[in-house]
């Protein structure tokens, strides 16, 4: 009851303030914009409603997009909207069904010249792998950006609304045109292949460890300061034309005492595998004995979060270094490389290129 009162007072504060901005403007719509900004909502903490004032014990995904967009009646300033619910789920629940659909989504609309860019709201937990896996999968130049946020909408302080707007500023933006998928989070523009979560419940969990933000944001104007060089969007080879499914991907995580027999199984239920190795990609001698035998592709990364890993430092022959792709990015680009080839000389020069 408390969590259903809680949403309702906000519903009833997000119309009232989207109704007094309206009067005191006389504007009900956006203003002229050269296109309108695709708003694709998954659900995730942005879409959140719980206890009034609380930050945790909330469900995720509740609110629909439209309650999303009238929680920001400033975004009629920047562009017009078009809203599409595409799924209302906890970020972990996320499926590449789902990445599939946006993936398909997005091209589709793409085509259309009234579209300037798109957003995707979603949950922050995965929300890098999504941002990794449309860098490698949409075919425009056009802005795609993902957004979420780390307290629920019903929560003090909530930090859904600001971020969208931000998001919605930078799809709007000319400075964003080929820049790839972008994350916009706590005033900060990320690339998606660098991004990464940091922390469980600071405002300012998203982050991108070495290689930093590309770009800010400060009273809706964007400023964007480097361009990534890996390969994306509509350079990337990968065609998700007829794919209804991607090939099994598991993550294997290397502490002291790691039972070997966990990739055994694994190797027989997946169609490669990624190990999350010690320090540079490394793992115990048990596990090398495993690894020389496996006939499956074998991708190299590290629980570190920070740093490279090469050829050199790889510990058996018939493995992939992923270089600094962090083990859960190193499998979404294996997933799309096994649609195309098992090679080994392809997989090592696709981790250097993307």
């Amino acid at each position: 009851m408390k969590r259903f009162s809680a949403l309702i007072l906000y519903l009833v504060m997000i119309l009232s303030l989207a109704s007094s901005l309206a009067e005191e403007t006389g504007e009900t719509g956006a203003l002229e914009t050269n296109g309108k900004i695709v708003v694709l909502a998954t659900g995730g903490t942005i879409a959140g409603v719980g206890d009034a004032g609380k930050t945790a014990g909330y469900k995720p995904g509740t609110l629909t997009a439209e309650e999303l967009l009238l929680a920001v009646p400033e975004l009629a300033e920047v562009a017009p909207i078009e809203a599409i619910q595409v799924c209302n789920v906890n970020s972990d629940d996320i499926t590449a069904e789902v990445w599939l659909t946006l993936a398909n989504t997005i091209n589709e609309l793409a085509d259309d010249p009234e579209v300037k860019g798109f957003v995707i709201t979603h949950g922050t937990d995965t929300m890098e792998e999504t941002a990794y896996f449309l860098n490698l999968t949409v075919k425009t130049d056009k802005p795609v950006v993902l957004t979420g946020s780390m307290r629920p909408a019903t929560s003090i302080s909530a930090d859904g609304p600001m971020n969208l707007y931000e998001a919605v500023c930078v799809a709007a933006s000319d400075e964003a045109v080929g820049k790839g998928v972008l994350i916009v989070f706590s005033d900060r523009i990320y690339a998606a292949r660098s991004v990464t979560k940091t922390s469980t419940y600071n405002v300012m969990a998203i982050s991108a460890g070495e290689t930093g933000a590309i770009g800010v944001v400060r009273d809706g104007i964007v400023f964007l300061y480097e361009t990534p060089s890996r390969k994306h969007t509509t350079e990337a080879e990968f065609d998700l034309t007829g794919l209804s499914a991607l090939p099994n991907v598991s993550i294997l995580y290397f502490s002291v005492d790691a039972d070997p027999e966990l990739l055994r199984f694994a190797a027989e239920h997946s169609d490669g595998l990624v190990i999350a190795g010690a320090g540079a990609g490394e793992f115990s001698e048990k596990w090398i004995d495993i690894i020389n035998g496996l006939s499956i592709p074998v991708i190299i990364s590290s629980r570190i979060d920070d740093g490279v890993i090469t050829k050199d430092n790889l510990l058996c022959g018939n493995t992939v270094a992923a270089n600094n792709l962090s083990p859960q990015k190193a499998a979404i680009l294996l997933r799309l490389a096994l649609t195309k080839d098992t090679n080994q000389e392809y997989l090592e020069e696709l981790y250097l290129q993307y």
